[in-house]
């Protein structure tokens, strides 16, 4: 077990061992992605088949179980990265969540209460110029509303514990310099973030290397996944009940091609370097937060 290292280490670097076992990580990365795409496609048909059953009128394919579905499907990455880096480092899946070992409901709450407001704000910001509208029944609409605000903050934590969680920590653990590990490790969980979205934009692919380097390096520095998940998820909920509220047409909503996004989809971006800038203020005193120190293990402060 490498629950609690004698000597404490930063969060990236809570899988390292004698072995930097490359391999196995690389075979654990692979197993997160294809668990998450063979989820993605197992509900959507599961969904399509209940729609077609009940007779649900699909606009392209989409549907508000379809929708359901798909926030469900990435949800799942919470217990399946855990399971995983249970299986290849003998960890417990808790690790992933803080250097604690358990999700920070403190850090997680003072998050909340300040990003809510900001985000909502830069949603109106982002909203204000009218989009393509649908109708969508009384019925559909309130499911879609309800599945963002109930699954879709867990679809965004789901992707936090993937990408900022366990392939952030497998690639941590490549190297014997912690710094170099850092930096391998925001770079190619970024990347990868990137290219599970599937999108031929450059803009809509720089607004999310943007925003997984800027939660990457929050999750290294608060030692845990709370303020990054909070970000995420209260971003995310809060767009999908704007697109419900307001009928958004889902193709237009969901399009990633490149004719499809202007520079709008870059309004958020100062969301995420003004998070970063207050967390790198907020800690430039303690420093990064490292996993609690063993019994009788000499004490051991930041390497930052």
């Amino acid at each position: 077990m490498m629950e609690h290292p004698i000597t404490p280490v930063e969060y990236h670097r809570g899988l390292v061992s004698d072995k930097r076992r490359i391999g196995r990580g690389i075979l654990a990365i692979a197993l997160l992605l294809g668990g998450m795409q063979v989820f993605i496609f197992a509900l959507a048909i599961i969904a399509t088949l209940i729609d077609s059953a009940i007779g649900t009128e699909a606009r392209e394919g989409y549907t508000p179980l379809v929708n359901a579905a798909g926030a469900l499907s990435v949800a799942l990455l919470i217990p399946w990265s855990m399971l995983i880096q249970r299986w290849f480092y003998g960890v417990r899946g808790g690790s992933l969540s803080s250097v604690l070992s358990h999700f920070r409901f403190d850090v997680f709450g003072r998050a909340l209460v300040v990003l809510l407001p900001v985000i909502v704000v830069f949603q109106i910001v982002y909203y204000w110029t009218p989009l393509p509208q649908t109708t969508w029944s009384w019925h559909d609409t309130l499911l879609l509303a309800a599945t963002a605000l109930v699954l879709t903050p867990f679809q965004a934590a789901g992707e936090e514990y993937g990408f900022r969680g366990l392939i952030f920590r497998v690639v941590g653990s490549w190297t014997r310099n912690a710094r170099l590990g850092l930096v391998l490790a925001i770079i190619i969980s970024s990347v990868l973030f990137a290219l599970v979205h599937f999108s031929t934009s450059g803009l809509l692919n720089l607004w999310y290397i943007v925003f997984a380097v800027g939660t990457a390096w929050i999750t290294w520095r608060t030692g845990g996944l709370e303020i990054a998940v909070v970000l995420h998820a209260v971003y995310n909920a809060t767009q999908f009940v704007i697109d419900a509220a307001l009928q958004v047409d889902p193709t237009v909503a969901t399009d990633r091609s490149a004719g499809a996004i202007d520079l709008s989809v870059l309004i958020p971006v100062p969301l995420v370097i003004g998070t970063v800038i207050v967390v790198a203020i907020h800690t430039r005193r303690t420093g990064t937060v490292l996993t609690p120190r063993a019994a009788g293990a000499p004490a051991q402060t930041s390497t930052v």
